[in-house]
C-alpha cells in the first residue's frame, strides 16, 4: 500500500480520489499491508505519486498508469538529491518533476525521462495497481533507483 509521506495526512493510505489532474504530486511511503510498517527508514523508499490524463502520456508510461497515476522514485538521477518540485519546465511549457539541487527536470508524462539538467537517466518508475480506491505496488522498480554519482 501507499501513504503519505508528509503533511496533515502523513501515514494515511493514498487514495485514488486524494490526486488531481494534472499535479501536482504528492510524496509517498510503501506500507507492508500484512504488518503496516511503513517503509521510511531509506529516503530510496520515497516516490512521487502523480495523476495526468492518460491522453498526455506516451504509450510505454500508459501501460503503467493505472486511471491515469504513475509512481516514481523522489530521488534525483544525478546526485541522489531529493526532486521536490512540480514546475513549468525551463525547456516547454509543460510541468515538470524538478530536482532544485541541480536543476534536472523530469517529464511524468513520458516516463519521467530527462527533458533538462545533467541527470544521466530517468527516474526509476514503479507500477501501481488500485483496489478499493487506494494504491499499492503491484512490481518492484523499473530502472535504478538513486544518483549516478556518491551523494
Amino acid at each position: 500500500m501507499l501513504v503519505f509521506s508528509e503533511g496533515d495526512r502523513e501515514g494515511k493510505l493514498i487514495k485514488a480520489a486524494d490526486l488531481t489532474v494534472g499535479g501536482p504530486p504528492v510524496h509517498a511511503w510503501p506500507q507492508d499491508p500484512k504488518t503496516s510498517v511503513v517503509r521510511n527508514a531509506s529516503r530510496l523508499n520515497e516516490l512521487l505519486i502523480i495523476r495526468l490524463d492518460p491522453a498526455e502520456l506516451d504509450e510505454q508510461t500508459k501501460a503503467r498508469a493505472v486511471d491515469g497515476i504513475l509512481a516514481y522514485s523522489a530521488i534525483c538521477a544525478h546526485a541522489g538529491c531529493p526532486v521536490t518540485a512540480w514546475v513549468k519546465s525551463d525547456v516547454g511549457d509543460k510541468d515538470v518533476f524538478k530536482c532544485m539541487c541541480h536543476n534536472s527536470e523530469y517529464d511524468p508524462r513520458a516516463g519521467a525521462q530527462v527533458v533538462f539538467g545533467p541527470a544521466p537517466r530517468r527516474l526509476a518508475a514503479l507500477p501501481l495497481a488500485l483496489a478499493d480506491g487506494s494504491l499499492s505496488v503491484a512490481g518492484g522498480f523499473i530502472g535504478k533507483v538513486g544518483g549516478a554519482q556518491p551523494g
